[in-house]
């Protein structure tokens, strides 16, 4: 079990001693921190695509704490585990991944979008379906989920501008967000057929 300090040393994550502020001014520049102590700016392309998933992480929050159905709660709490993961490797230099996999650190595998193809098929086996758009607000539930789909989807933007400029050389962590907006497109739906007692023809089915 890795210390918070001894991460701290490595540059891992910043540790703040009982009588530090979280205040600590180094970003004051516009400059942020990396893993292993690299400096970039705030407006980096790797800043917007782990600072996209962070937001992302958020709004899966959000949509955790307003459902009501523990189906939703348990499997959003499971893909916020997992971004943590995407965000490591996304915070992370390509040059400095196998140093980064040397300290104990876990990539983004094609395990994780698995994980998220079973809820896939899950959710689909209770006739989800739907002929049309989707226009969100049937609930708040849904509506949050749906915010957090939208999110996805502009964090995968961000991603997909990391790889194309050769910051980025896992394929899966686009693939994992691609499949995660279908997950949470699949979940809104289906928790308004377990909370709407009527749907006007042509939606849900």
């Amino acid at each position: 079990m890795k210390s918070l300090r001894g991460l701290a040393n490595q540059g891992f994550i910043r540790y703040y001693p009982s009588e530090m502020s979280i205040a600590t001014k180094t970003g004051d520049a516009g400059t942020t921190g990396l893993m292993f102590n690299r400096r970039v700016s705030k407006c980096h392309p790797r800043v917007e695509a782990y600072g996209s998933v962070d937001e992302l992480n958020a709004a899966l929050g959000l949509a955790r704490a307003s459902a009501q159905h523990p189906f939703i709660r348990e499997n959003l709490l499971s893909v916020q585990k997992d971004l943590v993961t995407i965000m490591g490797e996304l915070a992370t230099l390509v040059e400095d991944l196998p140093k980064y996999v040397q300290k104990g650190f876990s990539l983004v595998s094609a395990a994780l979008t698995e994980k998220l193809d079973v809820l896939v098929k899950e959710i689909e086996a209770q006739k989800v379906s739907f002929h049309g758009w989707a226009t969100p607000g049937d609930t708040e539930s849904s509506a949050a989920l749906d915010v957090a789909r939208t999110t996805c989807r502009r964090a995968e933007r961000r991603v997909c501008a990391l790889h194309e400029a050769d910051q980025l050389r896992n394929p899966d962590v686009i693939i994992y967000l691609n499949r995660l907006s279908d997950v949470l497109w699949l979940m809104a739906r289906w928790v308004e057929t377990q909370t709407v007692e009527a749907k006007p023809p042509g939606t849900l089915v």
